[in-house]
């Protein structure tokens, strides 16, 4: 087991396989998942089906965007985080696409309140995002503020890690540490 890290990617890169392969026999793992079930969105349900069924039995699974609350529970076991992307769409599904100065204040302050629970935890944690910072300058104000946060978000959490892989074409290439 490593410790803390951070796993990069595109789109189907490959990257939340690799991260689960990380925790390659751990007798337990606290998998969190950042997403929500969207019925209306059969495509989306289908994605969420088979990482659901790539996951081992004895994993524990926790459905939620409170990351700092999870993080900073008392339990040893390892952490798998997938992923900050959807995370932070969530985040900014609360008012903060109209640029609402009290939404985009809220959001600041969850992303301080994880960071700082980044820094706290004793657990060790994988976090998965998608890379943003290779791809063309979205065209609509709702892309910019996404792309800018989360490539924001990636490298605080960088910083903050032990080791930070990029996936690309299922390949993960070590990009911090060894």
């Amino acid at each position: 087991m490593i410790g803390s890290a951070l796993v990069l990617g595109g789109g189907r890169s490959g990257k939340s396989t690799f991260a689960e392969s990380l925790f390659d026999g751990a007798p337990r793992v606290t998998y969190v998942a950042t997403s929500e079930v969207r019925p209306d969105d059969p495509e989306w349900v289908e994605r969420l089906a088979l990482h659901r069924a790539r996951r081992p039995n004895h994993w524990v699974t926790v459905e939620t965007i409170d990351l700092a609350s999870e993080l900073l529970k008392d339990d040893d076991s390892p952490m798998l985080v997938d992923c900050l992307g959807v995370w932070l769409t969530r985040l900014l599904d609360d008012g903060c696409w109209d640029r609402d100065p009290d939404a985009l204040a809220r959001l600041e302050r969850r992303v301080r309140e994880f960071l700082d629970a980044v820094r706290a935890t004793r657990r060790k944690v994988v976090f998965v995002s998608n890379e943003v910072g290779m791809s063309m300058v979205p065209t609509t104000g709702s892309g910019r503020l996404f792309s800018d946060r989360l490539g924001r978000l990636n490298m605080q959490v960088a910083a903050l890690v032990d080791r930070v892989w990029l996936c690309v074409a299922g390949i993960p290439m070590a990009i911090k540490g060894s």
